[in-house]
């Protein structure tokens, strides 16, 4: 009777999963990217700057996957000459929240690794509408290719992740130099744009508001020009 139930639950979670991604518009990736957005570029108005200015008082550090003990080192700082924050990556997987709480905006941010010799497989990510601890996440992939994927809520429960496919056309720019990500959450659907392009739709409707943060996994990286403009 135990094992009919779960399977009937995850027979469930998994129509409902792909209700969801039938609910997003499917005007192709490849199609729309053609159209270039700069959301901050186009309308520079209502931004505010995140940045932080010499400490990052208002964000937490907070382990992956949630409740694991945090390395003791703290491998998150604010570089106040060049504008940006720096991420050594060698201290643990976890990821630095923006303690406040969002539902629907705009967020701008621009990412850049350090080229190593012979390093392979770079990876960081932009969380958005997070829980608190982070045992509901979305995420921006930030690495070699862009998309989204997470593990939602679905009819209250916890999804298995689900991940998009990336764009037909990689829209980022070589390992070493600066990207742009600007990601909206508007009501029930997650949009990344990489360097202008879209690169990938995600529907969350069960989960309207969040928090939203930077990853650690391993790599030293820099994020620069954050920026978020609130929607109604």
């Amino acid at each position: 009777m135990e094992t009919s139930h779960r399977i009937s639950r995850l027979a469930i979670i998994f129509l409902a999963i792909v209700s969801n991604w039938m609910a997003i518009p499917h005007t192709g990736l490849s199609q729309a990217g053609a159209r270039a957005v700069d959301f901050l570029g186009s309308d520079p108005s209502g931004w505010i700057d995140l940045m932080p200015r010499g400490s990052l008082h208002g964000w937490t550090r907070v382990s992956v996957p949630p409740g694991k003990a945090l390395d003791s080192v703290d491998q998150w700082s604010v570089d106040k000459a060049h504008a940006t924050i720096l991420c050594d990556g060698v201290h643990g997987h976890e990821w630095l929240r923006y303690d406040r709480e969002l539902s629907n905006f705009l967020l701008h941010v621009e990412w850049r690794f350090e080229k190593r010799d012979g390093a392979k497989g770079y990876n960081s990510g932009v969380f958005i509408r997070n829980d608190r601890e982070g045992h509901v996440w979305h995420q921006a992939q930030v690495g070699a290719v862009a998309y989204i994927f997470g593990q939602t809520l679905v009819h209250g429960e916890l999804s298995p992740i689900i991940k998009t496919p990336p764009p037909a056309e990689n829209p980022l720019h070589p390992i070493g130099e600066w990207n742009t990500y600007e990601i909206r959450c508007d009501g029930p659907k997650i949009s990344l744009w990489a360097n202008g392009q879209l690169a990938g739709e995600f529907s969350a409707p069960e989960v309207p508001k969040g928090y939203w943060g930077l990853e650690a996994e391993g790599y030293r990286i820099e994020f620069r020009n954050i920026k978020l403009k609130n929607l109604p």
